[in-house]
């Protein structure tokens, strides 16, 4: 992970102190509860989000890809999440839609030969993320859950639009797992995670490698997004103010998805895959998500065509919680909670 300047680490231990302040005080900084849809908004994150208000970076979207690029993975920084023990990483390279893309191999200490394995897809909206702005996520997941995590760099739009980034997920998972031994890895134990655009894209990897000798055993997906057709009623109740906006999905949208591309197409809305018979899943979502409904429609579709899954609301979150996990204490439950579901699921033979 690049090295982070000196006004970041600063920025870091100011927001990290302010978030750790006595629940008392935090309630005079973050101001009177905010509760909406029967849920009241956590106090931690009310504070955030008014920091970042003050800072003019309170939604995700709206710039040029280059410039939301560099911000996105700069912010991740700030609060990113941290094991308690050492998580060895390993840049490598792996398959791609008809090309190589970066991957990183996350092991951590005490993790034997022939270990249970994670394929990861970060978020971003499929225009924004890397590596780095989720390499804390994956090496708490890697510790949490003890297993190997392979973090994909897939192609972004709109230099590469709809549906590439599946295309090199798919290929990705592919060839991690036909040459998982090289990383100590049990191909029959190797499941599939990702947030936003990144549960998105472990879905549809799910369901396009479900007949495949080395399909995934398992998924965990955090607020994902499923559905391009339509905007359910999270949208509406969460439009603005909570970090990814209507604006902000609209402008995700019209990076990713090409004119002419059906927006129902399984490749970009999973919801409309065929769901029988892939593997098990865990959908987490947030309460004050705008992909909030339809994340967890996705897990009763996935139960409706006969799959074991369930969705888990953690309803006082935002979306992109998992990068604030490093301060955030209800953001470490969600994804220590993940972490839980991995490692119980590999406990019973890889949840199948």
């Amino acid at each position: 992970m690049g090295g982070e300047s000196f006004s970041q680490r600063v920025e870091s231990g100011f927001a990290r102190g302010l978030m750790r302040l006595p629940a008392g005080l935090l309630r005079v900084l973050a101001g009177r509860p905010l509760v909406r849809d029967g849920q009241t908004l956590d106090i931690q994150t009310q504070l955030l989000l008014k920091l970042q208000r003050l800072r003019g970076a309170d939604r995700l979207g709206g710039g040029t890809p280059g410039e939301e690029r560099h911000t996105m993975d700069a912010q991740c920084r700030v609060l990113a999440p941290a094991p308690d023990s050492p998580v060895t990483t390993t840049d490598i390279q792996v398959a791609g839609a008809g090309t190589t893309i970066p991957a990183r191999v996350y092991r951590p200490s005490g993790c034997g030969d022939s270990a249970p394995g994670l394929v990861f897809y970060h978020g971003g909206g499929f225009v924004l993320g890397s590596l780095d702005s989720h390499d804390g996520i994956c090496r708490v997941l890697a510790e949490r859950a003890g297993c190997v995590v392979v973090s994909v760099d897939y192609r972004l739009a709109p230099e590469h639009p709809a549906p590439t980034a599946l295309d090199d997920s798919v290929a990705a998972f592919r060839d991690i797992a036909e040459r998982a031994t090289e990383w100590s890895i049990d191909p029959a134990r190797l499941a599939v995670s990702g947030d936003s655009a990144g549960g998105n894209l472990a879905a549809g990897v799910a369901q396009a490698t479900r007949d495949d000798r080395l399909a995934p055993c398992f998924q965990l997906l955090y607020y994902p997004a499923v559905d391009f057709t339509r905007d359910r009623e999270s949208v509406l109740l969460f439009a603005e103010g909570f970090l990814l906006e209507k604006s902000s999905m609209d402008w995700f949208r019209g990076h990713y998805i090409p004119d002419g591309f059906d927006n129902a197409d399984p490749r970009v809305s999973p919801i409309f895959g065929p769901l029988a018979g892939v593997a098990p899943a865990l959908v987490i979502t947030g309460g004050f998500d705008p992909l909030r409904d339809e994340g967890e429609d996705y897990a009763a579709a996935l139960a409706a065509a006969g799959v074991s899954a369930r969705a888990r609301r953690m309803p006082t979150m935002i979306h992109g919680f998992l990068n604030f996990a490093g301060a955030v204490d209800g953001a470490m439950a969600g994804l220590a909670e993940g972490a839980h579901a991995l490692a119980q699921a590999w406990a019973a033979d890889g949840g199948r």
